[in-house]
């Protein structure tokens, strides 16, 4: 059977008890991002209404809507399980109780949309903004819906389309698969925030003799609400604001993979989730900083063998300057940390993908920055040439443009001194174990820094990363070469090195010439590999300064 496109309406009003922040958390950053994971969830948007005071009076003042490929999905699994008490949270579950939900299904029907309409979900620059108008009917007895749609298509529509700011208009019917006597027709009209609602227009459009006889006549029933955008929904959470509160909660889902931290836990509100790719590899991220939904966004990328644990010291200085609060923070682990590798070959190119796909989840439209170190210096540095319109700066540190010569041979002797220690981790599964991880920060650190906490506690991380994973991710550093294409670059970029990584201080001062009409060169003294481990305050002084020149 042909699939059929449609809509989940849901309708909340909250109890007066229920603090907002508890409420949006929940909706914001749980629930709403596990049905965008389904794949036949196209997008989700949470709409505020606007008439509470006229004709909504006493009405739910929270909408979503999410189109869906196929309804039927809709009322079996994987989708139904996610409505069980075996998937729901303790605090779903106690919110929930404190809310009255509408929860309808709508088939698709048919509708008209203005010349050059994207989509809200596609829209990636500008702010996300939408009216939404939402006309529910049902029929008088013996009445057929051939009458409503024929004065919808041909008088109706077609004169609101001549509204100011008119965008889309969509029809629906309650799906096949509700089951439901009473049938109830819903139209869906979008506009934009300036239009001409109430104006001329929009007067004559339903003022006509044509609809006097359709709402007198047909029309047993009708709703009408108005509301405004409030929020896209994306597969990933993202929502600080709820968490500013000091009314919020800390949160962390039943599978451990998604936790929310409010700003009453530390001295700013974090979350912590992930992404699923379309090869299977999940990408764990943590977004932390500004509330505001707009702020401005820097994505750190790591080296090879840590976890985000080696911006630390730069996040806690970098957000120490009051000057910095404006920023969000985005860090995640790249793929090769973990099991969850994926299925395809990692390459700088595939690494660089999964940064613009963590972006687009997180409905960035363009990061302030990127911030890379080795592996994650490439990542960024090719991140900025592939797809300068959604970076405006980057900083690449203690990295090539190229893979040095005999760079595979030098990797596969480590991958064979992990192999020969057989180091098993706690989930029983192989990690890369405490000799490589020895000699590894031996070499990145500087002497100097030998006995000091760091170094122990970036071991540790080199310590636990999945053997196999850091095998498939290494081989993005056998082969690659992004020279020739540096000299067209027209991002903002900054070459970072430590004054104590080897030969990479000269390698990097060409790599900063080379670039399109030049770029910012900074040394950190008194560091190695991972300058914003062992020098965070020099570290992050350069970030701000360099950033307040983007």
């Amino acid at each position: 059977m042909a699939p059929t496109p449609g809509i989940l309406f849901v309708t909340m009003k909250p109890k007066p008890e229920l603090p907002t922040a508890q409420f949006q958390d929940w909706w914001f950053n749980e629930h709403g991002p596990l049905r965008l994971r389904l794949p036949f969830f196209e997008n989700g948007f949470i709409y505020r209404a606007t008439d509470l005071e006229g004709p909504g009076k006493g009405k739910p003042e929270w909408l979503a809507i999410y189109d869906v490929t196929d309804t039927a999905e809709l009322v079996k699994e994987p989708y139904t399980t996610l409505r069980t008490d075996k998937i729901k949270s303790q605090r779903e579950k106690d919110t929930m109780k404190q809310i009255s939900v509408g929860r309808v299904i709508y088939d698709y029907v048919g509708g008209q949309e203005v010349k050059g309409f994207k989509r809200l979900e596609e829209v990636k620059e500008g702010p996300e903004e939408n009216v939404l108008v939402t006309v529910s009917l049902s029929l008088q007895p013996g009445r057929k819906k051939e009458e409503l749609d024929k004065w919808y298509e041909e008088k109706h529509i077609p004169m609101l389309t001549k509204v100011t700011g008119w965008r889309r208009s969509r029809q629906f019917v309650t799906s096949a698969v509700e089951r439901k006597d009473e049938i109830e027709y819903l139209t869906v009209h979008e506009y934009a925030p300036k239009n001409g609602l109430g104006g001329e227009e929009w007067k004559a459009a339903t003022s006509t003799p044509w609809q006097e006889e359709i709402m007198t006549k047909v029309v047993g029933g009708k709703s009408r609400r108005m509301y405004d955008l409030f929020l896209v929904f994306g597969p990933a959470p993202r929502y600080l604001s709820a968490l500013s509160s000091m009314d919020a909660k800390p949160f962390v889902s039943p599978d451990k993979q998604t936790m929310t931290m409010p700003i009453s836990n530390g001295p700013y509100p974090a979350i912590e989730s992930y992404i699923t790719m379309k090869d299977g590899a999940v990408i764990p991220y943590r977004l932390e900083g500004s509330s505001d939904p707009d702020a401005l966004v820097i994505v750190l990328s790591n080296s090879i063998l840590v976890d985000w644990g080696i911006w630390n010291g730069f996040c806690d200085t970098f957000f120490s300057n009051p000057g910095n609060k404006k920023y969000r923070v985005l860090r995640y682990l790249t793929r090769g940390r973990s099991s969850n590798y994926g299925k395809q070959a990692i390459t700088l190119e595939v690494l660089t993908s999964d940064v613009v796909a963590l972006l687009d989840a997180l409905r960035i439209p363009k990061a302030s920055a990127v911030i890379g170190v080795s592996l994650g210096g490439a990542t960024v540095l090719n991140t900025a040439l592939k797809y300068p319109e959604r970076v405006a700066a980057f900083v690449s540190c203690d990295t090539n443009a190229n893979s040095p010569a005999g760079n595979r041979k030098a990797w596969e002797e480590r991958i064979a001194i992990a192999e020969k220690e057989g180091a098993i981790g706690q989930t029983s599964a192989r990690v890369v174990g405490e000799q490589l991880a020895e000699a590894t920060v031996k070499r990145w650190f500087v002497k100097e820094h030998h006995d000091g906490t760091e170094i122990g506690r970036v071991k540790a991380m080199v310590e636990k990363n999945d053997l196999e994973g850091f095998k498939r991710s290494v081989e993005a550093l056998y082969e690659y070469d992004v020279r020739s294409q540096m000299k067209d670059c027209e991002v903002k970029g900054a070459f970072v090195v430590g004054s104590g990584d080897g030969v990479l201080p000269g390698t990097m001062k060409e790599m900063a010439e080379g670039l399109g009409k030049g770029a910012v060169y900074k040394v950190i003294d008194e560091a190695g590999h991972l300058p914003m481990v062992e020098q965070p305050q020099a570290f992050a002084s350069f970030v701000t300064e360099f950033l307040a020149g983007t």
